[in-house]
């Protein structure tokens, strides 16, 4: 009875702590946070409410750097994104045109923003940027950087969906359906090369509905190299048999273990689909090397068969004169 009674101590106190933390987890979010209101959405997608906010209380510039520094560490801001004019931008956050600009231009000075002669102030190219070039390039020749990549993306992304699933709001997983519908559509019309860019913008949404901006940065500059195709060719994948089938079901079965709330669910899909992934990159591998060595010996052998033919039309020319001066002589 009393280690019974202990263990249910210890479950509550736990319980209790995770309580107190979650608290204050949701606390820092309305104070890092406070240009998101309840009906704040994304401006994409035909969305006709903007994710700027009216600055409340002391409309500084300070106030601007804040909520935009805000919106790019949640990924609401991704690199490329267009801010609205000026006009339109100190209208929506309530401040001043010259407040503003002060606000731009601190921001622009530390490279989060870029001015372009005619597009405007955009997002700098620094978002889940966490390999220097010269760093990408050296793992990129490494032999073993493929195996430590998807043994890295299995820890990581069990965690990001098991997250997801807990914490993913109504507005997140009507993103993550939206894209699963487009994936859909994708593979019904037999499109990898689309079907390969939606699966990179599956993952980044399910890394934006763990609601940690570590985590998101994390993960997406891994899915830039990725995109790039630092590590494996995706499209390699598409093309085993099969593959394309089996990789639509294990991203559904991600977003249905989220939509459901279903943490273990989602980690185990999650894990699932990089240990597939795993398996098929090694055997695409094996495949390819296969198809080298079976082009070599197919051009060695019609280079031999090519060599005798002329090596018989050699001797052919040779005995043809032989034979006429002996019938003559």
């Amino acid at each position: 009875m009393r280690r019974s009674h202990r263990k249910e101590q210890c479950a509550d106190l736990k319980q209790s702590r995770k309580n107190a933390l979650d608290k204050e987890v949701d606390q820092f979010r309305a104070r890092a946070l406070p240009c998101v209101s309840a009906e704040g959405a994304v401006e994409r997608q035909g969305s006709v409410t903007t994710v700027f906010s009216r600055i409340e209380h002391t409309r500084t510039a300070d106030a601007v750097v804040h909520q935009i520094e805000a919106l790019l560490l949640e990924g609401v801001l991704r690199d490329g994104d267009r801010l609205p004019g000026e006009r339109e931008l100190a209208a929506q956050m309530d401040v001043s045109r010259p407040i503003l600009r002060d606000a731009l231009k601190m921001l622009e000075a530390r490279g989060l923003l870029v001015t372009r002669p005619g597009g405007g102030t955009q997002v700098a190219n620094v978002v889940g940027e966490v390999f220097a070039e010269p760093m990408r390039e050296l793992i990129a020749s490494h032999p073993k950087a493929t195996a430590d990549y998807l043994e890295y993306r299995r820890e990581i992304e069990a965690v990001a969906a098991e997250l997801a699933a807990q914490r993913a709001t109504e507005a997140d997983k009507a993103l993550l359906s939206e894209i699963v519908t487009r994936m859909e559509a994708a593979h019904a019309s037999r499109d990898p090369a689309v079907e390969a860019e939606i699966d990179v913008e599956f993952h980044n949404a399910v890394g934006e509905c763990a609601h940690n901006f570590i985590l998101l940065h994390t993960l997406r500059s891994c899915y830039r190299l990725l995109a790039e195709g630092v590590f494996y060719s995706r499209a390699r994948i598409y093309h085993l048999p099969g593959a394309r089938e089996e990789l639509l079901a294990q991203h559904r079965a991600i977003f249905t273990a989220i939509r459901a709330g279903d943490p273990a669910a989602a980690r185990r899909a999650a894990v699932a689909h990089i240990f597939y992934i795993q398996k098929a990159s090694a055997e695409a591998e094996l495949t390819d090397e296969r198809e080298r060595v079976a082009s070599l010996r197919l051009l060695h052998r019609s280079d031999a068969q090519a060599g005798a033919q002329q090596t018989r039309s050699k001797t052919s020319r040779t005995r043809r004169p032989a034979a006429a001066a002996r019938e003559t002589g």
